[in-house]
Order: C-alpha cells, then structure tokens, then sequence
C-alpha cells in the first residue's frame, strides 16, 4: 500500500476488513506494549507510593497519641481521621488524595501519547497497514488507555490496603453516617469506590485521546493534556465561576465519598457518571473525526 492510500480514509483504500479475532490481537498487542513500557511502569510505581507515604505519615503523627487528622464531612482527606482506628480507611484515603492530580496526570500521559507517540516514532503508517483501520485503532487506543485507567486505580486501592493491614487494625468500621459495617461489607464498599473512580476519569482519557489526534509529539500532547488538567481543576475551585462549575469534569470526582453514607447517596455520583459519558462523548466523537480525515505521513 502506498503512503497516499495509508494517508486516505479508509473507506477510500478498500482494504477487507480484518476479523473479530485478529482485533482481539491487536488489543492485546497494545495491552502488551503498553503495561512494558518504563514509562507505565514509573506512573504505577508513583501511584503506588502515595498510600505508602500517608501511611507512614499518619503513623508517625499519631505515634505519640496526637490525632490524625479532623473529622467531618467525610469527603476528602477527612477520611484520613480514621485510619488509625481502621486501616481501611486509608484506601478512601489515598484514592481521594491522588483523584485530583496523580491519577489524571497519569491517564493524560497515557492518553495524548496514543496516537501521537505512534506518529513521533515513525510506527502510526505500518499499524494502518496492518490493516487495523482508523476507528479500529481509535477504539483499541481508548480501550487500552481505559485499561490503564482500572488497573491504575487498583493499584492505588491495593497498595493502600496492604499498607493500612501492616500499620493500622482491620475490622468493622463506621460510615460517614454513623452507622456500622462488616469489614468484608467494607471491602465491597472499596472495590465499588476503586471502581467509581476510574470510571471518573474516561473524561480524560477521552480529552487526551482527541489531543493526540491533534499533533505529531507526543510530548506536546502529553503536555496539552496534563496542561489542560490543571486549568479546569483551577476553574473549579474559582467560587465566581460557580455557574459553569457543574458542567467540568472534575466537578463531581469526590462524590465517591457518597458510597460510605448508609444510605448511599447517589444523586452526585449519577451526575459525575453522566458528566463523563458526556465528556467521553463529545471528545471521542472528535477524536474520531479528526484521525478518519487527518493525512498520516508518519
């Protein structure tokens, strides 16, 4: 195949479309590729780190019978007020303390190298060839990096938990609405967190997806992504911006707090959910029209 038919719509080259197994082979190549590299490996490790130092932080503070932390309100950080009484809590803990920045940061770089980085490297014309096609690849792209988006948070959640058995006790706790649950029950409440979380951020990954459709760096989309981040997190906390406040996708990120109420409340939660099917939407629709019709040279 030329450069001219690889650099063309797909639905002008008429290549056979490859099948159902051979799709699965291309996702499990990404997969592969993706969870290998040093970089993956470094954000993981990162990630993993967080639950570390504020174990040891809070173990440290309370060594001499100070206090943790102030309770109230349960959202947050508040969650760190309970952690010496029951190292669960240090999994709420940790997930609220990266949501904000380590957890995006990391899916940004991940996302807005998709595509980008396979153009920087010289590798996007040859897995077009393959044939994947264009939305095939976009899908298997997102895919990936929404895998990368569970496993991330897991890693977050587990790291959180060996750290809170081996410092703090285990055992039934008390949710934000004072009422008592088993610690399996509590279990189930942090798995279900782990996964409102990373289901939190496919607005990201759906951003840094287009972003990456838009340039050839892949450094300049990880930095756009990241850049992008920060900007809407800052607007968010602007009090005179509380008009447009709901309709940013960082919004509703801590609702996840909701899940440790008796009864749960889940209006906010169902608004964050809605809020990032809406943003994986819009943003993957573009992405999609920008990369059918983008010339590809690289």
């Amino acid at each position: 195949m030329s450069q001219a038919e690889v650099s063309m719509p797909r639905a002008e080259v008429g290549v056979r479309s490859p099948s159902p197994l051979w799709t699965f082979g291309l996702l499990r190549s990404e997969l592969v590729t993706t969870f290998r590299r040093w970089r993956t490996l470094a954000l993981l490790g990162v990630l993993a780190a967080v639950p570390v130092l504020v174990g040891v932080a809070v173990k440290i503070e309370t060594s001499g019978g100070s206090p943790a932390g102030r309770g109230g309100g349960g959202e947050g950080p508040a969650f760190i007020a309970q952690i010496t009484n029951n190292g669960l809590f240090l999994v709420f803990t940790a997930l609220a303390a990266t949501l904000p920045f380590f957890l995006p940061m990391a899916i940004g770089v991940i996302a807005g190298d998709a595509i980008a980085g396979e153009a920087n490297a010289g590798t996007l014309r040859y897995l077009l060839v393959a044939p994947a096609g264009r939305t095939r690849l976009l899908l298997t792209k997102y895919a990936t990096t929404m895998a990368f988006c569970l496993v991330a948070t897991l890693v977050v959640a587990v790291s959180a938990l060996t750290v809170g058995a081996l410092l703090f006790p285990l055992g039934d706790l008390t949710t934000i609405s004072g009422t008592q649950i088993t610690f399996a029950e509590g279990l189930g409440r942090a798995l279900l967190i782990a996964l409102v979380v990373a289901a939190s951020l496919v607005g990201v990954a759906a951003l840094g997806l287009f972003v990456s459709t838009l340039t050839d760096s892949g450094i300049a989309a990880m930095a756009t992504t990241v850049g992008l981040l920060i900007t809407v997190q800052i607007l968010d906390q602007i009090p005179q911006l509380h008009a447009i406040q709901p309709y940013l996708f960082p919004h509703y990120w801590l609702s996840f707090a909701d899940l440790m109420r008796d009864p749960v409340y889940w209006d906010d939660l169902v608004k964050n959910l809605d809020l990032q099917a809406l943003y994986a939407a819009v943003f993957g629709s573009a992405a999609w029209a920008r990369f059918t019709a983008k010339d590809i040279t690289a």
